[in-house]
């Protein structure tokens, strides 16, 4: 399997080159030349195989250049109870009569979907440093549960250091305490003044600056990183098998999104034979995407246009995997991609498909609906009142725009993003009461913090990395 850049470079990569890079040299996201074909014999000898096993059937069409005894180790080391909880790993639970299902994919150390990819990405970065003997710093951003998810998949590894940036002020208590508190001297956290949008600039920014990239060995674990994002890919599969009983059925999920990562590796599933009718993709205020899928214009907001909102990992607004799906709308023609995402929005700050291309949404099963502060407070208490199941604020926008969406006939299942733990704040509003805690994470707001305080400025962070390299 080869992999080419969404914006016109034609160069052949392989997954472990990839893995370690990031974005491509042209400032533009990796896919593969083509998505690998699934079948009704290959879905019918994948239902019921353990999460782990079917992860690995899924990699292994993607990842041709790690031997398959060693991938499937490293699948078996990351899917297991013990870090997951379950048997299932993602198991699906049904909200009463209302005609949703919720797949729970946020049951791992941080409490967040994000550690379905990052604990097999700490895994594999491990195994090809090793393979090379390499030092790798990785520089991401986070709206809140990257970073956690990043930090402790990578904390102790062998050979990696972890720079990362997040919206100083802007997360909540328990996030900023679940990254901040780690002591490990290979994680540094560094609080940026303004935006996700501002932090998710510096990276990209760093990511393309190729001689200090080089120089300083940097690699990212955003979902900009194809390993991430295909890893996310498994549980779509998963989820499927868990709502149907045959091969031939199809189900709509509804994906709650700011950085369009999640919901893209739905659409990647969905472009391999996985039969999903709809990709509902679920904003809060911060609606970029709600907008494009009504209208045909993707508008970047400035810092002042971005709310600081309740379900704040989706305050963002560059969402930067929505080139991935765009690539695809356009025919893949890397240079119309370009044109979009580097020209029209370097110079607008924004862009418009053309009728046609906006016409070939609808055949990418994609639709959109977007929530507000209102909107989780009622979703949060309906959903605790009518079913007895206690949401986050995320997963609630998923709700509530799941429900909007609901055919009769069609399983609609809603990824489960976050556990209520992580946002106690608005839960305490919404229903009155303060939401359960795994054991172990009582008081961790209260624990020492460890973290820097800096402008957005690419210049800057590029000098704490020099001097924490030197280390």
């Amino acid at each position: 399997m080869k992999y080419i850049s969404t914006r016109g470079d034609q160069t052949e990569r392989r997954f472990c080159e990839i893995l370690l890079e990031g974005l491509a040299p042209d400032g533009g996201l990796y896919l593969p030349v083509a998505y690998p074909q699934v079948d009704a014999a290959t879905l019918a000898r994948w239902r019921g195989l353990a999460y782990a096993d079917l992860a690995f059937e899924i990699l292994s069409l993607y990842i041709d250049d790690i031997p398959a005894a060693d991938l499937k180790a490293l699948v078996a080391k990351t899917y297991t109870p013990a870090v997951f909880g379950t048997e299932a790993i993602v198991p699906l639970r049904r909200l009463g009569d209302s005609g949703l299902l919720i797949e729970a994919l946020s049951n791992g150390p941080t409490l967040a979907f994000k550690d379905m990819a990052m604990q097999l990405l700490g895994h594999l970065f491990e195994y090809e440093l090793g393979r090379r003997g390499e030092q790798l710093n990785i520089l991401g951003a986070t709206s809140g549960d990257t970073g956690s998810a990043a930090e402790y998949a990578m904390r102790g590894k062998h050979g990696v250091r972890v720079f990362m940036l997040s919206p100083h002020g802007r997360m909540s208590a328990f996030q900023q305490a679940q990254m901040f508190s780690l002591q490990d001297a290979n994680i540094h956290n560094i609080a940026v003044e303004g935006v996700f949008d501002d932090a998710q600039d510096i990276v990209k920014d760093v990511s393309n600056d190729l001689a200090f990239k080089r120089q300083y060995k940097i690699g990212t674990v955003n979902s900009i990183n194809w390993a991430r994002l295909l890893a996310q890919v498994v549980y779509y599969f998963a989820g499927y098998f868990q709502a149907t009983k045959g091969n031939d059925e199809a189900v709509s999920f509804t994906v709650p999104s700011g950085n369009f990562g999640n919901v893209c590796a739905g659409h990647v599933a969905r472009m391999m034979g996985l039969p999903i009718k709809h990709l509902v993709v679920a904003t809060n205020e911060n609606d970029v995407l709600d907008e494009f899928f009504r209208t045909g214009t993707y508008r970047v907001r400035g810092s002042a246009e971005t709310h600081e909102t309740s379900s704040p990992s989706m305050d963002i607004s560059k969402a930067s995997n929505f080139e991935r799906f765009v690539f695809d709308l356009v025919g893949r023609d890397g240079a119309r991609t370009k044109a979009l995402f580097g020209d029209a929005i370097a110079r607008e700050g924004a862009f418009t498909v053309s009728p046609a291309e906006f016409s070939a949404i609808a055949g990418y099963g994609f639709q959109s609906g977007r929530s507000t502060h209102a909107d989780r407070l009622a979703t949060i208490r309906g959903t605790d009142e009518r079913f007895g199941d206690l949401i986050d604020t995320h997963t609630a926008d998923g709700v509530k725009v799941a429900a909007e969406h609901v055919e009769p006939g069609v399983p609609m299942i809603v990824l489960e993003t976050a556990l209520p733990a992580k946002f106690a704040e608005t839960i305490r509003e919404a229903v009155g009461r303060e939401p359960g805690r795994p054991a172990g994470l009582d008081g961790i707001e209260a624990l020492p913090k460890r973290f820097t305080v800096m402008k957005p400025d690419t210049a800057a962070v590029k000098a704490f990395i020099q001097a924490h390299c030197a280390d």
